[in-house]
């Protein structure tokens, strides 16, 4: 059997990269292990696929804090603006929330996957699932696929959008490293981004904020010397085993890296009150306190945070919920506050990458043509998708990485293989 463009991969790169194949003129075969394509796609989005995102070209970048600059040559032949129009011509109508965000208006992602799948059908694309890739024979003018079948497919083009090692239940088990290490490729550490974090600060483990959500903090990662790292301000959870919830889920993989340099605990940093700065609140309480000499601490401070997290900031600072404002040193009252402003913990790890919503590392940026996705090792090689050493935080940044780099794969392997 033998096909011009061989995609391997039903996620979005993948179903993205046979469709731009096939229109492109190529016979084009798509092959998956899993049962059903666009298995990543169906649960994205909390079910309800988030496409991509409307935010201009270079801030959607600046949300892919690994190697996202490397997309600037592929979003200059195809961009999120484009992946809006390609979804409302195949008849699926999107619309914007929070943040940029783009989703279908029928808040479905089976309708994202349907008009893919349909757009397949239309364009004759040969499609296999439940059809596992056991190795891929690389040669001068053809490569060869040999499945677990043992039945062989001649192409002209290989395109690996096999995902990298995050939510494997989806399929996404790391399979194509090995291909890529065989074609001569370099494959940078993996770890996994946009994952809970593990920590056990007594409160962690005698469950005292367990469940609590806290909303609209700024949460900052810092390094060995203190120093901020990175800053996020949006929720975030404690939990049984330590945080999470997208402020954690977003300062994760700068955890992660610091952690990756042996570093034994990292320090976070909670900001409570981002939207005032402590000398306020302080000038603030200071004066109601005055004005309430009677009041109980609690009181004074109520609503100001949730109030489980009240009383553990009261009590970590030796101060009695109903003792009166008049009775209490100024001392603790400035230590409380900082305590709003600047609570500190520390984590210790993450959970394991197949808890992680996406893989960090992969296929060397390096070794890939940017506006082609073709390798620079291996002719006849492309690469799309999180296979990629490029990960952006959720939000629709990394299925827009997957579907621009998947686009321009598939152009490309196209356009190569039909001028053999």
């Amino acid at each position: 059997m033998s096909y011009q463009v061989t995609v391997i991969g039903g996620g979005p790169s993948g179903l993205m990269a046979a469709i731009a194949a096939a229109e492109n003129g190529a016979s084009t075969l798509l092959i998956d292990k899993g049962n059903k394509l666009g298995k990543k796609l169906a649960i994205s989005g909390g079910g309800r696929c988030n496409v991509t995102n409307r935010l201009p070209k270079d801030e959607v970048i600046k949300h892919i804090p690994g190697n996202g600059r490397f997309l600037y040559s592929a979003f200059s032949v195809f961009d999120n603006y484009d992946i809006i129009d390609f979804f409302e011509e195949l008849g699926v109508q999107l619309k914007e929330e929070d943040h940029g965000r783009m989703f279908p208006v029928s808040n479905s992602a089976k309708s994202v996957v349907n008009a893919l799948l349909n757009r397949l059908d239309q364009l004759n694309v040969t499609v296999k699932t439940d059809t596992p890739v056991e190795a891929i024979d690389y040669n001068n003018a053809q490569h060869t696929i040999i499945l677990k079948s043992k039945e062989k497919i001649e192409t002209n083009a290989v395109i690996l959008a096999v995902g990298g090692k995050a939510v494997p239940h989806t399929g996404s088990t790391g399979d194509g490293y090995a291909w890529a290490k065989k074609a001569g490729h370099t494959i940078t550490d993996i770890y996994p981004t946009e994952v809970p974090l593990l920590s056990n600060e007594a409160f962690i483990i005698e469950k005292k904020l367990q469940g609590l959500a806290l909303r609209d903090v700024s949460l900052s990662v810092l390094n060995s010397k203190k120093k901020i790292i990175i800053s996020h301000q949006m929720d975030m959870l404690f939990t049984h085993f330590g945080v999470s919830g997208p402020a954690v889920l977003r300062c994760s993989q700068f955890v992660v890296k610091e952690l990756m340099k042996g570093n034994k605990k990292v320090t976070m940093e909670i900001d409570a009150l981002p939207h005032k700065n402590e000398q306020q609140i302080l000038d603030e309480y200071f004066d109601i306190m005055d004005r309430n000499p009677k009041k109980s601490v609690k009181n004074i401070f109520k609503g100001v945070v949730p109030e489980r997290y009240l009383e553990y900031l009261l009590t970590k600072n030796n101060i009695i919920n109903e003792e009166k404002s008049a009775n209490i040193s100024r001392e603790k009252i400035r230590n409380l506050i900082y305590d709003f402003k600047h609570f500190q913990f520390e984590v210790y790890g993450s959970q394991p990458i197949e808890k992680a919503f996406v893989t960090g590392g992969g296929v060397s940026t390096k070794e890939i043509v940017p506006n082609t996705m073709q390798s620079k090792i291996m002719h006849g090689l492309y690469f799309c998708g999180e296979i990629l050493d490029i990960h952006g935080y959720t939000g629709g940044y990394n299925i827009t990485s997957a579907m621009v780099t998947g686009r321009v794969a598939g152009m490309n392997a196209a356009w190569e293989s039909l001028a053999k």
